[in-house]
């Protein structure tokens, strides 16, 4: 059972890049004839695709007993003080005062995120930064976990 869920996909404008690209793709092949810039176009497209698809496949979960952010999965007793950042300070914690030993769930196109301390330092990490469209949502659905 899932308390809280949210993906963080990819904006509509990376799937628009995808086709741009494949565009591109088809125009430098076509002196090779329109078989081989059709093949290129659709290949290029489908791998181009298939990464933006994967980097916006993360997910953010609260299930009883433990957040999962990513591919991490971290027990609710290790959570300390949660912070909620708004853009400017998100920024601030992805870049300046970012801890190279701390748990990162970055997506740079999420401009909100949470930094949650970690208690006794689970896993080496200080905190875990964890980028969120519901910043306030996710605080909330925490604390209420811990209770």
């Amino acid at each position: 059972m899932h308390i809280y869920e949210e993906r963080l996909s990819v904006p509509r404008s990376w799937w628009a890049l995808v086709a741009l690209g494949g565009a591109g793709l088809a125009v430098g092949a076509i002196p090779f004839g329109p078989v081989v810039a059709a093949t290129v176009a659709t290949l290029g497209m489908a791998v181009a695709a298939a990464i933006v698809h994967a980097h916006g496949r993360v997910r953010i979960l609260v299930t009883p007993g433990f957040l999962v952010a990513g591919k991490r999965t971290i027990p609710i007793e290790a959570l300390g003080v949660t912070e909620i950042l708004d853009e400017r300070e998100a920024f601030e914690w992805r870049t300046v005062r970012a801890n190279p030993y701390a748990m990162l769930l970055l997506r740079s196109y999420v401009p909100t995120a949470l930094r949650i301390e970690l208690r006794n330092s689970y896993g080496g990490a200080p905190y875990i930064y964890v980028s969120t469209r519901q910043p306030m949502n996710l605080a909330a659905v925490l604390a209420f976990s811990r209770s």
